[in-house]
C-alpha cells in the first residue's frame, strides 16, 4: 500500500473521458518486422475530398474563430493516480527492457527538423480546434517534418474519442494563432487520423498520440461582401517541421515542453489565458507510471505547471531557441499534482518508441488532394 502523502493526482488534459484501465503488450519497441509495426496502427477518415474541406472551412468561419479562445480546453477534469514508487519505475519498466533490444540502426532513426521555404525561423506550433457532439473544443500541436509536408502531431485524445469510439468532427489545425481569431499562417483541415490501435480501442494513456495528415491550408480572403478561401499551400512549406526522434532511454536526455496553457489550477486560478504560446524550461526527463490509466510507460517532466489546453503540445529534444527547432520526442499528455498541493507541477507524455515512429510514418505517406478552393 503506498502510503496516502505520495499519491499522486493526474489529470487529463483534454476532452476524451478517462477509460477503466485496459492492460496491453508494451515490447513493441523490440519489433522489427514492419508488419508487426503496421498492424499497430489505427486510421481514421476526416476530411477527404475538397468538398470535405468547404464543409469544415465553412464552419470555421472567421468570426467563429475570433471566438476560438471561449471555447473549451478541453478536459474532463482531475483523476486520482496510484503510481508505481519512483525506484520501481526506473528500476523495472518494461520499456527500459524493451528499449535495450531494439537495434542501434532503430534506435537512432530520426528525421531532421525544416525551415519553412521562406525565413529562417520555423513556426511550427499552435492549436487544433475541434468539435465533439455539440461542443467545440481546442488543444495544442505542432507540424511536424515529412515526405507530404503534412503532418501534426497532437494528443490522441485531442482527435479521437475513445469512450464513444469516435473521431473528432470539424478538426483543424492553426499554427500560431492571434488572440482574436488571426490565422496569420492559414488554415489546415484535418484529412486522416493515424493513431495506436490501444488508444482508439481502449483509451489506453500509453499511446496517447496522433499523427493527423492536413490537407494544403488557405486563408480566408473578403472579396464582393463575403469571403473565400484562398489556398496558401503546404503546411511545411509555410511553417517548417520539427524533428522527430524516437528509443530515447528516460534521464539520458532533456525536454522543452510547449504548449497553450488555459485550464484551472487545482486551487481555481487561472495563471494562463491560453492566447499565448508557453514553454516549460528545459529539464531532464524520467519513468512515470499510473495504475488506475494504465500508464505503465509514462515520461515525465518536472517543474511544468501546464494545465488544460497544453495537451498535444511538442516535447523537443535539442530546442534551437534561434530557429525554434528542435526533434519531437513526445506530447503533452497528462499533468500532475504530484504533492497534491494548489497548483501543477509535472507534465508526463507517451514513451515515443519504434511503434510511434511506424504510425507517424503512416500519416506522412499520405496523400489529399492538389487544391482545396
Amino acid at each position: 500500500m503506498i502510503p496516502r502523502a505520495r499519491h499522486l493526482v493526474a489529470a487529463a488534459l483534454s476532452s476524451a473521458l478517462l477509460m477503466a484501465p485496459a492492460f496491453t503488450g508494451i515490447a513493441n519497441a523490440a519489433l522489427d518486422s514492419n508488419a508487426a509495426l503496421d498492424s499497430k496502427v489505427f486510421a481514421v477518415s476526416l476530411a477527404k475530398t475538397a468538398v470535405d474541406v468547404k464543409r469544415v472551412a465553412d464552419y470555421w468561419t472567421p468570426d467563429q474563430l475570433k471566438q476560438a479562445d471561449s471555447y473549451s480546453p478541453a478536459t474532463p477534469g482531475t483523476q486520482a493516480a496510484t503510481p508505481a514508487p519512483s525506484t520501481s519505475a526506473q528500476a523495472s519498466n518494461p520499456a527500459t527492457q524493451a528499449a535495450t533490444t531494439v537495434t542501434r540502426a532503430v534506435a537512432a532513426q530520426a528525421v531532421s527538423p525544416v525551415l519553412p521555404r521562406k525565413g529562417t525561423v520555423a513556426r511550427t506550433m499552435g492549436k487544433v480546434f475541434f468539435r465533439f457532439g455539440d461542443k467545440e473544443y481546442w488543444c495544442s500541436a505542432s507540424a511536424v517534418a515529412a515526405k507530404n509536408r503534412s503532418v501534426v502531431a497532437t494528443a490522441g485524445h485531442c482527435a479521437y474519442d475513445s469512450r464513444q469510439a469516435k473521431a473528432a468532427d470539424y478538426w483543424i489545425f492553426v499554427p500560431n494563432p492571434g488572440p482574436n481569431g488571426e490565422t496569420p499562417d492559414g488554415i489546415y483541415v484535418g484529412s486522416s487520423i493515424s493513431m495506436h490501435e490501444d488508444w482508439s480501442g481502449m483509451g489506453d494513456y500509453d499511446f496517447d498520440y496522433a499523427f493527423v495528415t492536413v490537407h494544403r491550408g488557405f486563408k480566408w480572403e473578403a472579396k464582393d461582401g463575403r469571403y473565400v478561401m484562398k489556398d496558401v499551400g503546404r503546411l511545411q512549406d509555410n511553417v517548417g517541421g520539427q524533428g522527430i526522434e524516437l528509443n530515447k532511454k528516460p534521464s539520458t536526455y532533456t525536454v522543452a515542453a510547449f504548449g497553450y496553457p488555459a485550464g484551472a489550477q487545482p486551487d481555481g486560478t487561472h495563471p494562463f489565458d491560453g492566447k499565448r504560446l508557453e514553454m516549460c524550461k528545459e529539464g531532464p526527463t524520467r519513468w512515470t507510471a499510473a495504475v488506475n490509466l494504465d500508464l505503465q510507460k509514462g515520461v515525465q517532466l518536472l517543474n511544468c505547471d501546464f494545465s488544460p489546453g497544453a495537451s498535444g503540445g511538442p516535447w523537443l529534444i535539442g530546442f534551437n531557441k534561434d530557429r525554434w527547432t528542435g526533434y519531437l520526442n513526445g506530447v503533452n499528455s497528462l499533468t500532475w499534482n504530484r504533492d497534491a498541493k494548489g497548483w501543477y507541477d509535472a507534465v508526463s507524455s507517451p514513451y515515443f518508441d519504434t511503434t510511434a515512429g511506424a504510425i507517424y510514418r503512416r500519416a506522412a505517406a499520405q496523400t489529399t488532394p492538389p487544391n482545396v478552393t
